[in-house]
Parts: structure tokens; C-alpha cells; sequence
């Protein structure tokens, strides 16, 4: 390598130093409005998990009352705004909050999946039903199928799904939902990052 070609890469090294690219400072811009818009769209006990600095709370509470587009898309920028004079640590810390919830959230969707599947499973043929009890022997099997019947029933006169709905509430019990629920969500809860506190400059 000539003396050149060294001082050249030496150069555009130093160059590579100066910091982030006009194109990379959009960018990062662009990710820190987009955080903000799921802080603003996340339920309200999703939120109130997520650490944060009381001016973007704020901003994002005030975010969430207001149902006029431009008032709404003016505020959105704020928010943006706000996210944009975090430290990275903090940054760091709502992304993580956020992975934490929405993997709450998939478990969640899961498990009502499941659920969906059972009730499909036991509409369709007797057979389900015997499988179920034999997977759950504490399952009241008189209720189970009563609801089954009366769900066909309303299927086939295109009833209101009153028994339908029952029978889904019924195997949400029997399943167990309601506890694993809350053990997600104090698991979840444990695993939310505490939020950074700045060193005095």
C-alpha cells in the first residue's frame, strides 16, 4: 500500500468518525416516531408498564384524547419530538418493555386461539367431546354438552350465538386461562426493564 492510498483510508476513516449521515440521522428519526406511535396505540394498562419520563407521558396521554386528525398528527410529531431528546439507555429501556408486553400479547392470542379450536373441534363432531373429558376428567360434562347442542342448534336456525359465546367462556374456565393469565402477566411484569435515570451533566 503507497503512502497515498494509506493517508486516503486514514482520511475517510477520520471522515466515518464525524458521526451518523444526514440519511442515518432520518432514519433513526423515523424509528423514534414510530416507538412513540405504539406508546400512543398501546392499551392503557400496556402503557402504564412501560417506564418513560413524565413529558412523554404526558405527551402521549394527551395524544390519546384527541380524535381530530390534524390535532392528532400535530401531536404525533410532538411525541416524536419528545422521543427524540431521550439518551439511547432510555430508548433501550421502552423497546424492551415493549418486546416484553407484545410477547405477552402472542401468548394471549395463543392460548384464545387454542380456545377457538376446542370449540370448533367439539361443534363438529361428538368424538372432541370424549377427548376433551379424557384430557380434563374435572370438566362438567353435562354442561359441556348441553352448550354444544344448543351452539349447533343456534348454528343451524342462525340464531343469536348466545350459546356459542358460553361455550367458548366454559372451556376459558376448564382450561385453565385465568391463572396462567395472571402468572404471564406478574412473569412479564418482573421482566420490564427499570427506567434509566440520568447522570447530572
Amino acid at each position: 500500500m503507497t503512502h497515498i492510498q494509506r493517508y486516503n483510508r486514514i482520511a475517510h476513516a477520520e471522515l466515518s468518525d464525524e458521526g451518523p449521515s444526514k440519511s442515518q440521522r432520518k432514519r433513526e428519526s423515523h424509528a423514534l416516531q414510530d416507538l412513540g406511535e405504539e406508546l400512543v396505540n398501546l392499551a392503557k394498562d400496556a402503557l402504564a408498564r412501560v417506564p418513560m419520563p413524565e413529558n412523554l407521558e404526558q405527551a402521549v396521554k394527551d395524544c390519546r384524547k384527541i380524535t381530530a386528525h390534524e390535532g392528532r398528527r400535530r401531536q404525533m410529531q410532538y411525541v416524536g419530538k419528545q422521543m427524540r431528546t431521550l439518551h439511547e439507555s432510555e430508548v433501550d429501556a421502552i423497546r424492551r418493555a415493549l418486546d416484553v408486553i407484545k410477547g405477552v400479547s402472542k401468548a394471549e392470542t395463543a392460548k384464545l386461539h387454542a380456545l377457538e379450536r376446542w370449540r370448533e373441534r367439539l361443534l363438529a363432531k361428538d368424538e372432541a367431546l370424549t377427548e376433551l373429558l379424557a384430557q380434563h376428567p374435572q370438566a362438567d360434562a353435562q354442561q359441556l354438552r348441553t352448550l354444544i347442542r344448543n351452539a349447533r342448534r343456534e348454528q343451524a336456525a342462525q340464531k343469536p350465538p348466545k350459546a356459542f359465546r358460553e361455550l367458548f367462556q366454559a372451556l376459558k374456565d376448564l382450561l385453565g386461562t385465568g391463572s396462567s393469565d395472571a402468572e404471564t402477566s406478574d412473569e412479564a411484569e418482573n421482566e420490564l426493564p427499570e427506567f434509566p435515570t440520568r447522570e447530572e451533566e
